[in-house]
C-alpha cells in the first residue's frame, strides 16, 4: 500500500510539474485552474504516507476532551501549519533547506522546536490525568500549530519548482489545493480519535470502571504515547 502511494505521489508530481511548466510559458489560468483536482489527490496521497503528524494527533485527539468540532479545528490548523511553513521558508527562508525532495522539509531548527513543544504538551495531558483539570480555551488550536511547525516537503518541491520557472504564483495555487488534500486526510484521522476516545471510555465504564477514572486514564495513555512520539522524533 505505501508502495503505490509512493509511486502515485511520484506520477502526479511529474504531471504538476508539467503543469507548472507549461503554465510559465502560456499564463493560462484556466488550464492551471483545470488540475486542482490533481493537486487535491496529490496533497491526500501524500498525508496517508509516514510522516504529517498524524499519529500525534490521533494521540492528542485521544488525549483531549475537545468536541469532534473543536478537534476538527486542531486538524485543520495542523494542515495550514503545515502547508504554510513550506510556502514561508520556499518565499522568504529557502536558505534553511535544500532544494531537493529528500532535504526538502530539513529545517532542524523548526523540527526541533515542534518536538519539544509536542513533549509540553504530552506532559500537560499527563498534569491534567493526574490532576482532574480539563482543557483551557485554545489548547486545541495551540496544538495544532506546534504539530505542524515541520514543513511539508511536497509543497516546498512545488513551490522551489513553480519559483525557478518565475511563477511562484502556481506554486501558491497548488499549495491551496495541497492544503484541501492533506486536511481531508487529518481531518479523518482527528474525527475516528475521537470516536476510539468515546468508545474507550464507554468500554471502561461497562466493566465497572467509573468515567472520571476512565476519562483520566484515556488522558494519561494519550500523554505518554504523544511524549514517547515527539522524544522518538528528536531521537532520530
Amino acid at each position: 500500500m505505501l508502495e503505490l502511494l509512493v509511486d502515485l505521489q511520484r506520477a502526479i508530481r511529474t504531471v504538476l510539474s508539467g503543469d507548472i511548466e507549461t503554465f510559465a510559458m502560456t499564463r493560462d489560468w484556466w488550464a492551471l485552474l483545470g488540475v486542482l483536482p490533481v493537486g487535491i489527490l496529490f496533497g491526500a496521497a501524500h498525508a496517508l504516507t509516514p510522516g504529517h503528524s498524524k499519529s500525534i494527533l490521533a494521540a492528542y485527539a485521544i488525549g483531549s476532551d475537545l468536541s469532534r468540532l473543536r478537534i476538527i479545528g486542531t486538524a485543520l490548523a495542523l494542515t495550514l501549519t503545515h502547508v504554510g511553513m513550506a510556502v514561508l521558508l520556499a518565499v522568504v527562508a529557502n536558505t534553511l533547506i535544500t532544494r531537493t525532495i529528500v532535504g526538502a522539509g530539513q529545517a532542524p531548527a523548526l523540527e526541533l522546536t515542534s518536538r519539544v513543544l509536542l513533549i509540553g504538551v504530552g506532559l500537560w495531558l499527563l498534569f491534567r490525568a493526574v490532576t482532574g483539570r480539563r482543557h483551557v480555551h485554545g489548547e486545541g488550536l495551540a496544538a495544532g500549530i506546534v504539530a505542524g511547525l515541520i514543513p511539508c516537503p511536497l509543497t516546498l518541491f512545488l513551490m522551489f519548482y513553480a519559483t525557478g520557472k518565475g511563477v511562484p504564483e502556481a506554486g501558491l495555487v497548488f499549495a491551496a489545493s495541497m492544503v484541501i488534500g492533506v486536511g481531508a486526510v487529518l481531518v479523518t484521522v482527528a474525527v475516528a480519535s475521537v470516536w476510539a476516545r468515546q468508545g474507550l471510555v464507554r468500554l471502561a465504564a461497562t466493566n465497572g470502571v467509573a468515567l472520571a477514572t476512565a476519562v483520566r486514564s484515556v488522558d494519561a495513555v494519550a500523554g505518554l504515547l504523544l511524549l514517547a512520539l515527539a522524544a522518538a522524533d528528536l531521537a532520530a
